[in-house]
């Protein structure tokens, strides 16, 4: 269950990044998980949002560049170790991280989240399946 990740470019001046995020809060949307990465000019903003359509419209209607990715969400314990555990699998697999990032929060206090862009999102999630690790829906993102 691939969940849908959004990527913003930016350009890398002063004040681009609140200009997003102010589309999105003016349209009530709530972010996730963010990512930014930037070169000398421009920049990268993934997101993990609650509601994929509407951010990407309003993103769209405002003259934002966005683009979909499908991207692995997976909980994981949040205690030492914990994404260790996963990546062992994944290097088990021999599925290849193009990037990742984390995020903390929501209902469930004992679980870290993290997002994983992977080579083939299909043949890794299928593997980590075999291996009774089941990654995340966009329902069970959007609700955390």
């Amino acid at each position: 269950m691939s969940i849908k990740q959004i990527s913003v470019f930016l350009e890398n001046k002063p004040g681009k990044l609140n200009e997003m995020t102010g589309v999105l809060a003016d349209n009530n949307v709530d972010m996730r998980a963010l990512s930014l990465a930037e070169t000398k000019d421009f920049g990268i903003a993934r997101m993990i949002v609650d509601d994929v359509y509407t951010a990407m419209n309003v993103l769209k209607d405002n003259g934002f560049v966005a683009s979909l990715t499908s991207v692995l969400a997976f909980a994981i314990p949040d205690e030492p170790g914990g994404l260790n555990k996963l990546l062992k699998l994944f290097t088990e697999e021999n599925v290849n991280l193009e990037y990742m990032y984390a995020f903390l929060g929501g209902k469930d206090s004992e679980h870290a989240y993290m997002i994983f862009r992977v080579s083939d999102t299909k043949a890794a999630e299928a593997k980590l399946a075999a291996k009774g690790v089941r990654s995340l829906s966009q329902e069970e993102i959007s609700a955390i």
